[in-house]
């Protein structure tokens, strides 16, 4: 999950043009000291899983962004990135929505592009829809 919602959160709201470099695991830290880049999502990043918290938990404390939605949605992210799912309801869902992008496409990158418009609806249920439901009345 913090692998596309990390990035999202970044493009949405602290920089439209921010670029981001997927790569193995085991180069991350050392591609990041190389293009003088911020990692994220690995131990010993500067953004990682401390439990209970997601690497979007942690990005979202250091960038000082407090708003009742972005709260909400770390809630969502971290049950569904912790395998929690009990924890959010809205959780299976994310993951629902997440493998299918990952079977959409291959690449992170794809993923992440893709995934905007899965983490601006997420944010904006959470800003605005919370009380919305689809109960209207059949006819």
């Amino acid at each position: 999950m913090d692998r596309i919602a990390c990035p999202c959160l970044v493009r949405r709201f602290v920089d439209r043009r921010a670029r981001f470099l997927y790569v193995p695991p085991a180069h991350v830290l050392d591609v990041a000291a190389r293009f003088e880049a911020i990692s994220f999502d690995i131990h010993g990043g500067e953004f990682f899983d401390q439990d209970p918290f997601s690497s979007f938990d942690m990005l979202l404390d250091k960038i000082g962004l407090k708003h009742p939605a972005l709260t909400k949605m770390a809630r969502v992210i971290r049950a569904t990135d912790s395998g929690r799912l009990q924890d959010a309801p809205e959780a299976a869902g994310l993951l629902a929505f997440s493998v299918g992008l990952s079977k959409l496409h291959r690449s992170d990158t794809a993923q992440m592009e893709a995934g905007l418009k899965l983490y601006d609806a997420l944010y904006l249920w959470a800003r605005d829809g919370l009380k919305e439901t689809h109960g209207w009345p059949h006819e």
